[in-house]
C-alpha cells in the first residue's frame, strides 16, 4: 500500500465518514470488551458475567447489582480524547469529515471537540428518569447517595442513556449512520471488530471505492476493504493527517 498516496486521498476529500469501535478509546485507557484483558475477562469479582449484568432483564430484576457493575467497568470519567479522537476532530475541522459513527459509549469524541457524532449504543453522559423523562448528567450518577440513582423530582429509577442487551438501537440514529455511510466518498473504519450487529453492518451500506479500514486484528470485512491496514488508529489516524 502506498501511504502517500492515502494521504492524498484523504486530503483531496471532503465527505469522510469515521466509523469506529472500542479500539478507538482503548488508547484513552478505556478496555474494549473481548481482548486479553478486556471487559468479558475482568468481570470475576462479580456474580454474573458482564453479558448478563449489561442486559435489560438484569438491569430492571437487579438494578442495585447492575449500578455496582457499571460504576466500576462501564464508567471512566477521568479518561481523555486520545491520539485518534484529536485526529478526527481536525478532520472535522478542516472540513473534510462529515460524521463520526461511534458504538463507543465514553462521549470522548465530543471532548475532543467533535460536533457531528452517532452515538449508536448512547452514551453515559446523559441519563434519564423511567417515570417522568427527567435528565441528569453522569455526574448524577456518581454522586448519587444512593445504590441506584432515583430522580429528585419523582423519585423514579434512573437510567443510563445506554443500549444494553435486548434493546433496540435507536433508529434515528441509525437510519442517519446509514444515509452518511452510503452519501460517504470516504469510509474509515477503525478499531471495530465489526462483530457486532447491527452495527457492523453499516459497512455494507458503502458503495464506494475508499474504504479505509484500520483494526489491529482481522476482521470480516478485511477483504472489502480498498485499504487495510493492521495498526494502532491513533498512530495512522495521526498520520494521515500530517503535513
Amino acid at each position: 500500500m502506498n501511504f502517500s498516496e492515502l494521504k492524498k486521498i484523504v486530503a483531496d476529500s471532503g465527505n469522510i465518514v469515521f466509523f469506529g469501535g472500542a479500539g478507538t478509546s482503548t488508547e484513552s485507557d478505556i478496555p474494549d470488551f473481548r481482548s486479553a484483558g478486556g471487559l468479558y475477562g475482568s468481570g470475576g469479582a462479580f456474580a454474573y458475567p458482564p453479558e448478563v449484568m449489561l442486559s435489560r432483564t438484569f438491569f430492571m430484576q437487579h438494578t442495585e447489582q447492575f449500578y455496582e457493575f457499571y460504576r466500576a467497568k462501564m464508567v471512566h470519567p477521568h479518561a481523555k480524547p486520545g491520539a485518534a479522537h484529536l485526529a478526527l476532530t481536525e478532520l472535522e475541522r478542516q472540513g473534510k469529515l462529515r460524521a463520526v459513527i461511534t458504538q463507543n459509549i465514553d462521549g470522548l469524541h465530543q471532548k475532543a471537540g467533535s460536533r457531528n457524532v452517532l452515538e449508536l449504543h448512547g452514551s453515559v453522559e446523559r441519563n434519564t428518569c423511567m417515570e417522568c423523562g427527567a435528565r441528569f448528567e453522569l455526574d448524577y450518577i456518581l454522586q448519587a447517595e444512593d445504590a441506584v440513582p432515583k430522580c429528585g423530582a419523582c423519585g423514579g429509577t434512573v437510567k443510563p442513556d445506554v443500549v444494553l442487551y435486548e434493546e433496540m438501537l435507536d433508529t434515528d440514529t441509525l437510519l442517519k449512520a446509514q444515509e452518511a455511510v452510503r452519501e460517504a466518498d470516504i469510509l474509515i473504519v477503525g478499531g471495530t471488530s465489526l462483530s457486532v450487529y447491527p452495527a457492523a453492518g453499516l459497512v455494507a451500506e458503502y458503495e464506494g471505492d475508499k474504504l479505509i479500514l484500520i483494526n489491529k486484528s482481522a476482521t470480516p470485512y478485511d477483504a472489502r476493504a480498498n485499504y487495510l491496514i493492521q495498526d494502532s488508529i491513533g498512530k495512522v489516524l495521526t498520520a494521515l493527517i500530517s503535513g
